[in-house]
This record gives C-alpha cells, structure tokens and sequence, in this order.
C-alpha cells in the first residue's frame, strides 16, 4: 500500500519547523500564459526546460546565485546536479537523466514524425524560493532563449 504525500500541507508544515512566521503564498495566475499551437505538432519543434543543474554546478554568477544555464543536447551529460532539490531520495533516485530531461524520447518522437524536431540546446532553470526573481529574470530568460533556439513549444520537466 503507497501512502499519500501531501506536498502542500508537508511545505506548509516545513517552513514552519524552520520558523518562518507565515505560509508559503504559491504563484497564482487568474490569466495563465499559455496558449494553443500555432501549427499542428508535427510541425513543432520542442525546446526542453528542466530544473537540474549542470554537473560542475557552472550555472553561478559572481555573487554564488543559481541562474538560468544551457547546454548542447548532442553533448547532453549523462547525468545532472539533483542534490541541491527537495525530493524524496529514500524512495526514488535521479540517476536516469532521461526520466526528467527527455532528449532520447522527444528525438525519437520526431524520427517518428510525431514533432517536427528538438532544438539544438536545452534549458535550465534555478528552483528559487523567490517568484520574483523566477518571474522577472529567470522566465524572460529561458523564453529568450526558447526563441533563439527556434523552439515552438516548450516542455517543461521540473524535477
């Protein structure tokens, strides 16, 4: 028998055992940013976005913060910096890089003609405690990149 995890209420309680004085407030968006294809999927090339970090922990700036990194998927590590993340590591492991940055897959899927392509480069993203930041510097930075690239959909694999 599994047993439910409750992750809201599990955060809720965590930061209160650090003795923050208030909850936690998740982003909320009354008016989401998505939108539909704008051609059939097929005809998508997908960009991955992922919130491991490189290997050599590269993705610093000068003051030791976390920041948004690329890499090249034909030189994709075959594993990724997980340890800095919250997940339950008695029961599960990230050993399999494919289980949260799909490049194997979504190539496939485009050999198969279900996509169009994958981009030349993945994308990641720092798993900040700050919405701010997340939201005014990191998201403008992966889009910015997401186009460069080309891509017109983008997969998002949070660990």
């Amino acid at each position: 028998m599994t047993e439910t995890v409750h992750y809201m209420e599990r955060t809720r309680d965590y930061y209160r055992a650090l003795g923050y004085p208030s909850d936690y407030v998740w982003s909320r968006f009354d008016t989401v940013p998505f939108t539909h294809l704008a051609k059939p999927l097929p005809q998508v090339k997908i960009g991955l976005v992922t919130t491991a970090s490189p290997p050599d922990l590269g993705n610093r700036d000068a003051s030791g913060k976390r920041q948004v990194w690329s890499g090249t998927v034909s030189l994709a590590p075959a594993r990724l910096f997980t340890g800095n993340l919250a997940w339950d590591k008695e029961s599960t492991h990230t050993d399999d890089r494919a289980s949260f940055l799909p490049i194997e897959a979504i190539q496939r899927w485009a050999s198969e003609g279900m996509v169009a392509d994958l981009t030349a480069r993945f994308h990641g993203v720092p798993t900040e405690y700050s919405q701010r930041k997340t939201m005014e510097i990191d998201a403008p930075q992966v889009l910015g990149r997401l186009r460069a690239d080309g891509a017109d959909a983008a997969l998002l694999s949070p660990l």
